[in-house]
């Protein structure tokens, strides 16, 4: 099954899947109520947002380019964006100085003068652990480069690197304690090993703690440190259970509902592959032709590049 097309594609339909689902229970009322007047097609599909946009703008990249280009990856990211993906007030800002040409280099330092640290690196980094999944020495500079196109803060940077390292196991291993571990291996920052430890003891002992407290411990917040080792628990905790099982819990957390759901998602679908997600689901799924075919492309252009 090693860097299987199924494994591929599922990660990244299990991404804009979470995402997809995730979007509705967004932010507070307002955003809530944003997005049900948005967040379908007019063929009635279900839409993602900037999770998924921004993951597909960098696998196109990849695949274009035969390797991360940031200078490519920065003006595809600007050429994307819309509002009506949901991007955050940060990240919009951003992306609108590098469309009106100011270099990345300075733009991902101008509306925080050390770096965002949010979730957003984190959140297409699944595609760089597909990518370089076939060359692990290549693995971590790939997430940390990716990153700082829009993120330059440490916390970010790392963020992305823990999500891109769980992938690039979760298509060899259906263990969570292996992925958990090789993924936590590549983690320094005390924000991160903290909460990655907490999530260790749950998975070994079996402990099953609700949504609160997954919450309480380990974050459901837009800081990558308050997001994604709670998407990497949640992923492996429901590696063996149905999609819609993981949904649902990521849901009753709480949070920023669509990002966690993305990566935990993707962590899923790597693991399990397309095949096992919820087909009911992915025939409403925006664009799932799409998807499946840049996911496939992404996939040769690994092996051809490997």
């Amino acid at each position: 099954m090693e860097n299987s097309i199924d494994r591929f594609v599922g990660c990244f339909l299990g991404l804009a899947l979470g995402d997809a689902l995730g979007a509705p229970f967004e932010g507070g009322p307002l955003e809530r109520f944003v997005w049900r007047l948005i967040g379908k097609t007019r063929e009635g599909e279900i839409k993602w947002t900037d999770d998924t946009q921004m993951s597909l703008d960098l696998a196109e990249s990849l695949i274009a380019m035969g390797a991360l280009e940031p200078d490519d990856l920065a003006e595809r990211f600007a050429d994307s964006y819309s509002w009506s993906r949901g991007y955050g007030p940060g990240a919009a800002r951003l992306l609108k100085r590098i469309r009106g040409g100011m270099p990345w280099q300075e733009a991902n330092r101008v509306i925080y003068s050390e770096g965002s640290y949010g979730n957003g690196a984190a959140m297409r980094a699944p595609i760089i652990g597909l990518f370089f999944s076939s060359r692990p020495s290549q693995l971590v500079a790939a997430a940390r480069d990716s990153a700082l196109v829009t993120h330059a803060h440490p916390l970010g940077i790392e963020g992305a690197v823990l999500i891109a390292s769980a992938i690039s196991k979760a298509l060899i291993s259906s263990s969570p304690t292996e992925i958990l571990a090789f993924a936590a291996g590549h983690c320094q920052e005390v924000a991160f090993e903290e909460r990655l430890e907490v999530a260790g003891r749950w998975i070994r002992s079996g402990d099953s703690p609700d949504p609160a407290e997954v919450a309480k411990r380990l974050g459901h917040g837009i800081a990558a440190p308050d997001s994604c080792a709670t998407a990497l628990y949640l992923g492996l905790r429901f590696l063996a259970a149905p999609f819609t099982e993981l949904h649902t819990f990521v849901v009753e957390c709480g949070g920023d509902v669509d990002t966690i759901g993305a990566m935990a998602g993707a962590i899923w679908g790597a693991a399990n592959g397309a095949s096992e997600l919820p087909e009911e689901d992915l025939r409403v799924l925006e664009q799932r032709a799409r998807i499946e075919e840049v996911a496939g492309a992404l996939q040769g252009a690994s092996v051809a590049h490997s």
